[in-house]
């Protein structure tokens, strides 16, 4: 069986644990380091360049993950790119979770308040045109 590594913002809810276990076979669930999370939730929009920044996520990654092993990726797009090019470029699992949007609004006759919910459908591994 094989291991999640969560590279996100959110937590991950029941529904994507249970898809993760059955459509990936995943027996585990391992999340950042909290010191890891804080920066991977706070990316500084200042930055010329993130590759400084990304060393520390790669190096806990490649210390960690093993080659059956998948890596759930989401969050600021820069960041992204340098995981999942890593990832792809060491024959790991990147994926992300799709979603379906589902719209509401609620009118209480002196406003429209629109809440946006978007729920899991499944896990979805990153190609390039070359996969």
């Amino acid at each position: 069986m094989s291991k999640l590594f969560l590279l996100f913002s959110h937590e991950i809810t029941d529904k994507q644990k249970e898809d993760a276990k059955e459509s990936l076979n995943i027996n585990q669930i391992i999340k950042l380091p909290e010191t890891l999370q804080q920066k991977w939730s706070n990316i500084p929009a200042e930055l010329e360049s993130l590759k400084e920044y990304m060393l520390p996520f790669k190096n806990w990654l490649a210390e960690n993950v093993n080659k059956d092993d998948y890596i759930l990726i989401q969050g600021e797009f820069g960041a992204v790119y340098f995981i999942v090019s890593w990832a792809k470029n060491n024959n790991l699992n990147p994926v992300y979770s799709t979603t379906e949007r589902i719209s509401k609004e609620v009118n209480d006759g002196e406003r429209v308040k629109s809440v946006k919910i978007f729920e899991h459908r499944r896990f979805r591994e990153y190609k390039s045109w070359n996969d």
